[in-house]
Protein backbone atom coordinates (compact mmCIF):
# COMPACT_ATOMS: atom_id res chain seq x y z
CA UNK A 1 0.00 0.00 0.00
CA UNK A 2 2.87 2.10 0.48
CA UNK A 3 4.26 2.06 -2.98
CA UNK A 4 0.82 3.37 -4.48
CA UNK A 5 0.49 5.80 -2.18
CA UNK A 6 3.23 7.27 -2.33
CA UNK A 7 2.78 7.08 -6.35
CA UNK A 8 -0.33 8.69 -6.03
CA UNK A 9 0.75 11.40 -3.83
CA UNK A 10 3.59 12.21 -5.79
CA UNK A 11 1.30 12.39 -9.31
CA UNK A 12 -1.11 14.53 -7.19
CA UNK A 13 1.97 16.99 -6.53
CA UNK A 14 3.27 16.69 -9.82
CA UNK A 15 -0.32 17.95 -11.46
CA UNK A 16 -0.34 20.57 -8.64
CA UNK A 17 3.08 22.25 -9.80
CA UNK A 18 2.15 21.77 -13.57
CA UNK A 19 -1.06 24.17 -12.61
CA UNK A 20 0.95 26.66 -10.55
CA UNK A 21 3.79 27.21 -12.99
CA UNK A 22 0.37 27.30 -15.82
CA UNK A 23 -1.12 29.64 -13.47
CA UNK A 24 1.81 32.36 -13.02
CA UNK A 25 2.98 31.90 -17.08
CA UNK A 26 -0.81 33.11 -17.71
CA UNK A 27 -0.38 36.44 -15.29
CA UNK A 28 2.87 37.39 -15.77
CA UNK A 29 2.49 39.36 -18.98
CA UNK A 30 0.02 41.78 -17.32
CA UNK A 31 1.82 42.29 -14.03
CA UNK A 32 2.80 45.89 -13.09
CA UNK A 33 4.28 46.14 -10.14
CA UNK A 34 8.19 45.12 -10.73
CA UNK A 35 7.92 43.41 -6.66
CA UNK A 36 4.83 41.37 -7.70
CA UNK A 37 6.34 40.20 -10.69
CA UNK A 38 9.45 39.12 -8.99
CA UNK A 39 7.46 37.59 -6.33
CA UNK A 40 5.57 35.67 -8.89
CA UNK A 41 9.01 34.70 -10.97
CA UNK A 42 10.73 33.15 -7.77
CA UNK A 43 7.48 31.11 -7.38
CA UNK A 44 7.47 29.77 -10.46
CA UNK A 45 11.09 28.74 -10.04
CA UNK A 46 10.63 27.04 -6.69
CA UNK A 47 7.53 24.94 -8.48
CA UNK A 48 10.08 24.03 -10.96
CA UNK A 49 12.79 22.89 -8.66
CA UNK A 50 10.20 20.93 -6.30
CA UNK A 51 8.55 19.59 -9.77
CA UNK A 52 12.50 18.01 -10.34
CA UNK A 53 12.31 16.70 -6.66
CA UNK A 54 9.10 15.18 -8.21
CA UNK A 55 9.96 13.77 -11.36
CA UNK A 56 13.12 12.33 -9.48
CA UNK A 57 10.98 10.46 -6.93
CA UNK A 58 8.48 9.46 -10.05
CA UNK A 59 11.23 8.03 -11.61
CA UNK A 60 13.28 6.10 -9.09
CA UNK A 61 9.22 4.26 -9.24
CA UNK A 62 9.54 3.96 -12.77
CA UNK A 63 6.04 6.25 -13.42
CA UNK A 64 6.02 9.77 -15.58
CA UNK A 65 3.54 11.79 -13.29
CA UNK A 66 0.42 13.50 -14.07
CA UNK A 67 -0.48 16.31 -16.00
CA UNK A 68 -3.12 18.50 -14.28
CA UNK A 69 -7.39 17.67 -15.33
CA UNK A 70 -7.55 19.17 -19.16
CA UNK A 71 -10.80 20.69 -17.87
CA UNK A 72 -9.48 22.35 -14.57
CA UNK A 73 -6.47 24.02 -16.51
CA UNK A 74 -9.23 24.80 -19.16
CA UNK A 75 -11.48 26.81 -16.55
CA UNK A 76 -8.24 28.27 -14.82
CA UNK A 77 -7.48 29.66 -17.87
CA UNK A 78 -10.71 30.70 -18.80
CA UNK A 79 -11.51 32.36 -15.51
CA UNK A 80 -8.45 34.17 -15.40
CA UNK A 81 -8.35 35.89 -19.38
CA UNK A 82 -12.10 36.90 -18.15
CA UNK A 83 -11.11 38.39 -15.06
CA UNK A 84 -8.08 40.39 -16.21
CA UNK A 85 -10.35 41.63 -19.77
CA UNK A 86 -12.73 43.03 -17.42
CA UNK A 87 -9.74 44.53 -14.99
CA UNK A 88 -6.37 44.19 -15.58
CA UNK A 89 -5.20 45.35 -12.74
CA UNK A 90 -2.56 43.57 -10.06
CA UNK A 91 -5.39 43.28 -7.36
CA UNK A 92 -7.46 41.11 -10.12
CA UNK A 93 -3.76 39.00 -10.53
CA UNK A 94 -3.12 38.86 -6.49
CA UNK A 95 -6.99 37.81 -6.42
CA UNK A 96 -6.62 34.78 -8.67
CA UNK A 97 -3.19 33.56 -7.55
CA UNK A 98 -4.36 33.50 -4.24
CA UNK A 99 -7.84 31.51 -4.92
CA UNK A 100 -5.13 29.37 -7.08
CA UNK A 101 -3.03 28.99 -3.98
CA UNK A 102 -6.23 28.28 -1.74
CA UNK A 103 -7.55 25.55 -4.33
CA UNK A 104 -4.42 23.74 -4.26
CA UNK A 105 -3.55 24.19 -0.55
CA UNK A 106 -6.97 22.45 -0.24
CA UNK A 107 -6.75 19.67 -2.45
CA UNK A 108 -2.71 18.93 -1.51
CA UNK A 109 -4.29 18.42 2.42
CA UNK A 110 -7.13 16.26 0.70
CA UNK A 111 -4.50 13.70 -1.09
CA UNK A 112 -2.25 14.13 2.00
CA UNK A 113 -4.83 12.86 4.27
CA UNK A 114 -5.67 10.32 1.60
CA UNK A 115 -2.85 8.95 0.89
CA UNK A 116 -1.75 8.46 4.60
CA UNK A 117 0.58 5.31 3.50
CA UNK A 118 2.68 7.40 1.35
CA UNK A 119 6.24 7.61 2.56
CA UNK A 120 8.00 10.71 4.25
CA UNK A 121 9.99 11.43 1.36
CA UNK A 122 6.64 12.19 -0.65
CA UNK A 123 4.44 13.62 1.79
CA UNK A 124 7.17 15.99 2.97
CA UNK A 125 7.18 16.61 -0.77
CA UNK A 126 3.82 17.65 -0.22
CA UNK A 127 4.03 20.11 2.35
CA UNK A 128 6.80 21.72 1.11
CA UNK A 129 4.21 22.45 -1.86
CA UNK A 130 1.60 23.22 0.41
CA UNK A 131 4.01 25.68 2.10
CA UNK A 132 5.16 27.76 -1.14
CA UNK A 133 1.39 27.75 -1.66
CA UNK A 134 0.75 29.38 1.38
CA UNK A 135 3.90 31.45 1.23
CA UNK A 136 2.68 33.15 -1.92
CA UNK A 137 -0.91 33.63 -0.86
CA UNK A 138 0.49 35.46 2.32
CA UNK A 139 2.63 37.59 -0.47
CA UNK A 140 -0.22 38.40 -2.36
CA UNK A 141 -2.53 39.97 0.46
CA UNK A 142 -0.81 43.31 0.28
CA UNK A 143 -1.77 43.89 -3.84
CA UNK A 144 -5.76 42.64 -3.16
Amino acid sequence: MEGQDTVRLLRECDAGIKMGVDSIDDVLGYVGDVRLKQRLVDCKDEHIRLKDEVQGLLGERHDTGKDPSPVAKGMSWLKTNVKLVLNESDGTIAGIMTDGCDMGVKSLSKYLNQYQAADEQAKDVAKKLIGLEEDLAADLRGYL
